[in-house]
């Protein structure tokens, strides 16, 4: 029988995230790093990526991987998600990563190890809204170039590599850094902390890495699955720092998490977070055993992880009161991140239809 608690080694890993993110990823200064049009922090990220070597964790050991399994990357999420981390770990060593691990060649090869070792960043040129199995654009191309537009992929402005999906069928690599052919302008984003842009392709020169459908849809799954645990971590730091409030705020000279209307909502928040724990570690397992039921696992758990973090938020916001309100306060960060993490990769309603397909239960 599948064991879905946390291994010692994985507990040691959370440790070593949540200390590092502690230090250097307080919520002032991602606060402040939203308002000053950098999102992302490349120190953070080089600390995660090169000094801990998490960049890696999906990649064997025989392509310059740790060979790791999507049980630790879990961890991870949830440690980046309870931090609302402004790094592009989900799109590169997650999502890019997956594409990769389907292509062969020694192009794919030597761009794997790129990001492995965390001296790239790569995002999936999909918009940040394509579930998986789903439909995504293309471009065209045409005498070894491509030429086009994608719009909504998430991190795009921190990537040095794009995985491009092309009108012939085939995936694709394109480098951005200096290149006059390729333009990324960001768009207005609702999580100021993972952005999504606008990618424009004017006969921008590509390195052929495999077939796209079937990278695109093993990037997605993977992506939704490692996106549930994210919801997780949201949802646990939600509510704990709600609790926390509640048991120092005080009114009729009392703690308000005192009277009993409060406790209910509480408490039916925190069983949605247990389930949403099971369901996301399930998910995770499931992948990291490739598991024939893999699918299954993965259509659960997104349906069920959006609309928990989205509620830990909105309690949260709403049972902090004015507090919560505030521009310095965290809180907003929480919220637009478990908002805009429940359309990316799928909608709810999207990752049910899917698993009503895979279970045999179509609507009549």
């Amino acid at each position: 029988m599948t064991d879905l608690l946390y291994s010692e080694e994985e507990e040691a890993l959370r440790a070593a995230v949540r200390d590092l993110l502690t230090d250097h990823c307080a919520a002032p200064d991602v606060i402040t790093r939203t308002e000053s049009g950098t999102p992302h922090d490349p120190a953070l990220w080089k600390s995660l990526a090169e000094g801990m070597g998490l960049a890696g964790l999906l990649v064997p050991e025989e392509r310059a991987g740790h060979g790791a399994t999507h049980r630790e990357v879990a961890v991870v999420m949830e440690e980046l998600g309870r931090a609302v981390a402004p790094v592009p770990y989900l799109a590169s060593a997650v999502v890019a990563t997956e594409a990769l691990l389907a292509c062969s060649g020694d192009d794919a090869g030597a761009l794997l190890a790129r990001l492995a070792s965390g001296r790239a960043v790569a995002a999936l040129a999909v918009a940040q809204n394509t579930a998986p199995g789903g439909h995504f654009k293309t471009v065209r191309y045409e005498a070894g170039a491509l030429h086009g537009e994608l719009t909504g992929i998430a991190d795009a402005t921190a990537a040095d590599v794009l995985l491009v999906p092309a009108s012939d069928g085939a995936l694709y690599a394109v480098e951005t850094r200096g290149a006059d052919t390729v333009a990324v302008q960001a768009q207005v984003s609702l999580d100021l902390t993972r952005p999504v842009a606008t990618v424009r392709f004017d006969g921008a020169p590509a390195r052929l890495l495999g077939d796209a459908e079937p990278a695109v849809r093993r990037a997605l799954r993977a992506g939704a699955a490692a996106l549930a645990s994210e919801q997780l971590g949201l949802s646990e730091w939600l509510l704990t720092e709600t609790v926390r409030y509640l048991k120092e705020r005080r009114q009729f000279n009392r703690p308000v998490g005192g009277f009993q209307a409060v406790k209910h909502r509480l408490a039916a928040l925190w069983l949605d977070v247990v389930n949403l724990r099971a369901v996301a570690r399930n998910a995770a397992d499931a992948l990291a055993t490739d598991s024939a039921d893999a699918d299954v696992a993965v259509a659960v758990a997104a349906a069920y992880a959006a609309p928990v973090a989205v509620r830990a938020a909105e309690e949260a916001l709403q049972l902090h009161g004015g507090i919560g309100m505030t521009w310095e306060h965290p809180i907003h960060l929480y919220l637009k991140r478990a908002k805009a993490d429940s359309i990316a990769h799928g909608t709810a309603g999207a990752h049910r239809e899917a698993l009503a397909e895979l279970v045999d239960l179509r609507a009549p």
